[in-house]
């Protein structure tokens, strides 16, 4: 599974370790909602992207920072498993 640290670092943003934390286990659960299979590399730029800029606004709720990288993708309220 990808990780979003290296995508962090590609922006050059510092977030502290329980947000980088968070952050990674919104984007693990993100990629899950996928199936992770195979997906292509920007598919997981742009789920990390999203992610980071709502960390960026201060968003630290964890089904929050999923969601926003999964709307990028055109998923909706619906089609997302709680938690």
């Amino acid at each position: 599974m990808a990780s979003i640290l290296p995508f962090i670092q590609k922006v050059g943003a510092v977030f502290d370790d329980r947000a980088t934390q968070i952050m990674g286990e919104a984007f693990d659960g993100a990629c899950k909602e996928l199936h992770d299979t195979g997906q292509p590399p920007i598919v997981y730029e742009v789920i990390a992207k999203r992610i980071i800029d709502a960390a960026r606004a201060g968003e630290r709720d964890l089904a929050r920072l999923r969601n926003a990288g999964l709307t990028a993708l055109g998923f909706d309220d619906d089609d997302r498993e709680a938690g």
